[in-house]
């Protein structure tokens, strides 16, 4: 049966693409009482995703408003417009707004909800701002489930764009516990959170990509959370030779303190199921080869346009990439043989908690990755003048996302102490998690050096920690052989900063001049 035509100015906002995220964004919506148009490119999928959501399933209020035409999507909405575009990113989203274009007026609202780049962002808005419309490039975070029952979102824009966004995106994000930071869940699991309840996980990031770029970096601590929890797998595994359920059962109880994460969560539920086909560990039977969709990737480019160290991120990018070299991998453990490795029987621990251990490593891994983040963000708002506002970004973070953690509470009461702090690590907190566990965490890394278990993220983030607190550096050194080799010039330690000198190498006496 064919799509009926919608009446005009009958729905309250509009969105384009009913894949996963953008059927569950609308179902979303419509449960917190917005009229919602749909529309999809193939129009057997909007009719489908309006056959298995009758209106008997849409909370109360709430409406989808099918159509088959963009132009008669675009007459159905309420204006000024808010039209909300989940495709995939690049010139798919391209190829929408330019569909939609033609038909929108003066004041209508763009929102680019999908992962795109920053900087293609920054052109949309400036193309569609010269034609009188406004455009939002807003971070969406929380996958299926965010998206169905509460997300993080991240909107950037022009404040006039964001305050016509505001009621929906408030609405339907994520809500936390104005005291604890704790993630609020609805009656029961799988039921929106009512729309005035707690803290809702969105707020005002900043003009033009600023949106789209605080979701990149929070992508790029996500793929550092990541394998920082896959480390401390691979360690327990190899050097412990603990079993699969021991793993699950040590995940769970660290889920019950400082470390309770999402991603904690889903990796002790994960050490625990059993693969359906073979009855086997399903972890076991996955293999160890990681994707990744780029934004990992976006993160550490943009930390080296601006000279922030994120090599714990980046560590994170690179894992992936060797461990997407399955093939060659297997031929090198045939000739390149490991040092001899002594498992302990983990019923009957030695001397030294290494369990312990591991998850100060964990934890103290997890604040570095966090504070290069957080510095980063902290450079790219100061490069293009967005002022965000580190702490409220925190607090977004905390429900609805998949970085959501306790953890964020910390960082939300350390911007809370100090607006303008220049790096996490100098919190009183954060700097007393590390004085205490350092430790531990230093002999996790040493371990697993001597017993050859690959633990990159975990020894970058020790490395960042050394660095950061050294007040001198190797830097010297490097420099003097700069100037040596390419006249590259040097400052002294006797001298202002800012002043440069070359040392005439080839000279007699080799005379220093001033630069």
């Amino acid at each position: 049966m064919p799509l009926p035509v919608p009446a005009p100015s009958s729905a309250d906002v509009g969105l384009v693409g009913l894949a996963v995220m953008g059927a569950n964004l609308a179902l979303n919506m419509a449960d917190h009482g917005f009229k919602v148009a749909v529309y999809n490119r193939t129009t057997a999928t909007t009719e489908e995703f309006i056959r298995d959501n009758p209106p008997s399933v849409i909370g109360p209020g709430g409406a989808l408003v099918p159509a088959a035409d963009i132009k008669d999507f675009v007459r159905s909405i309420k204006r000024p417009r808010r039209i909300v575009i989940l495709v995939k990113a690049g010139p798919g989203t391209d190829a929408v707004i330019n569909s939609l274009v033609p038909h929108l007026e003066a004041g209508d609202c763009v929102i680019d909800g999908g992962n795109a780049e920053w900087t293609d962002t920054v052109r949309r808005e400036k193309e569609l701002n010269a034609k009188g419309l406004l455009f939002v490039g807003s971070g969406v975070s929380g996958g299926e489930e965010g998206a169905r029952f509460g997300p993080s979102l991240m909107p950037g824009g022009q404040p006039a764009a964001w305050e016509l966004l505001k009621p929906v995106w408030t609405a339907i994000a994520a809500k936390v516990d104005a005291k604890s930071g704790k993630p609020l869940m609805g009656a029961s699991r799988g039921k929106p959170v009512a729309r005035d309840a707690g803290v809702a996980c969105t707020t005002y990031i900043g003009p033009g990509g600023a949106g789209h770029y605080v979701k990149m970096v929070h992508n790029g601590i996500e793929y550092g959370d990541m394998q920082l929890i896959c480390e401390a797998y691979h360690f327990m595994r190899d050097a412990l030779g603990m079993s699969n359920a021991q793993m699950a059962a040590t995940f769970a109880q660290w889920n019950t303190g400082e470390l309770d994460s999402f991603l904690i969560e889903i990796t002790a539920d994960i050490l625990k199921q059993k693969d359906p086909v073979t009855g086997k560990d399903f972890v076991d039977i996955v293999l160890d080869a990681a994707g990744q969709k780029g934004t990992g990737k976006w993160t550490i480019n943009s930390a080296l346009d601006l000279g922030v160290p994120a090599q714990t991120m980046a560590e994170a990018v690179f894992a992936r990439n060797i461990s997407a070299m399955k093939d060659e991998r297997v031929e090198a453990a045939k000739v390149l043989k490991p040092p001899a490795r002594h498992h302990h029987d983990h019923s009957h621990p030695p001397q030294k908690d290494w369990v312990a251990c591991v998850r100060d490593a964990l934890y103290c891994s997890k604040i570095c990755s966090y504070a290069q983040g957080f510095a980063l963000m902290t450079a790219a708002s100061r490069a293009n003048n967005w002022g965000l506002k580190l702490g409220e970004i925190a607090m977004i973070f905390r429900g609805g996302c998949i970085i959501r953690a306790r953890f964020l509470q910390k960082i939300f009461e350390a911007y809370q102490r100090r607006a303008d702090l220049p790096n996490l690590l100098l919190d009183p907190y954060f700097a007393g998690v590390i004085e205490q566990a350092q430790a531990n965490w230093r002999a996790i890394v040493a371990r697993a050096a001597v017993e050859g278990v690959p633990v990159p993220a975990f020894a970058s983030a020790l490395s960042y920690f050394d660095s950061y607190r050294s007040a001198a550096l190797p830097a010297n050194l490097l420099q003097a052989q700069r100037d040596y080799f390419g006249s590259h010039t040097y400052e002294r330690t006797d001298g202002p900063r800012g002043k440069f000198y070359h040392l005439d190498w080839t000279a007699p006496g080799r005379p220093q001049k001033e630069a």
